[in-house]
């Protein structure tokens, strides 16, 4: 993956539609938004979509379709526990995405995968956001 996309991912305002209204913003890098912290307590979460496979524009059709499998697929595991409406916002492009709370990271590397993702979000408890690259050859795991 080529720096320039990196970059844009950690530009990326990560948001995630609260149920009183309104948005609280997950930027990478930076700890989570203290409205979200009592959702994931010592949990992990990610903020994920599959909108977009490996970042190519594709028909809304198609997106709608596979966001609506991804979103079956995280109510189908055992351990998520909070999952929420999102949005990535970025350079002039909006993503509609999901952001979830419960699933282990090798769960949601796997979705991420399987919906063709190039990288998601990802934290565990309140700690700090981390962009996680998801392709088969290196670089894999964190974005340094």
């Amino acid at each position: 993956m080529d720096s320039a996309l990196i970059e844009a991912y950690r530009r990326t305002d990560y948001r995630v539609r609260l149920p009183q209204g309104g948005w609280a913003s997950i930027r990478v890098d930076a700890p989570l938004p203290a409205m979200l912290r009592g959702w994931v307590g010592s949990d992990c979460w990610a903020f994920l979509s599959a909108w977009n496979p490996f970042s190519q524009p594709r028909p809304r059709e198609q997106n709608h379709a596979a966001q609506h499998a991804l979103l079956a697929a995280l109510r189908g595991l055992t351990a998520t526990r909070t999952l929420r409406p999102a949005i990535g916002v970025g350079g002039g492009w909006r993503e509609p995405s999901l952001f979830v709370v419960g699933p282990a990271l090798a769960d949601t590397d796997a979705l991420a995968q399987q919906f063709q993702q190039a990288a998601y979000v990802h934290g565990l408890a309140d700690g700090y956001a981390r962009l996680r690259l998801t392709g088969d050859q290196p670089p894999r795991g964190q974005a340094g």
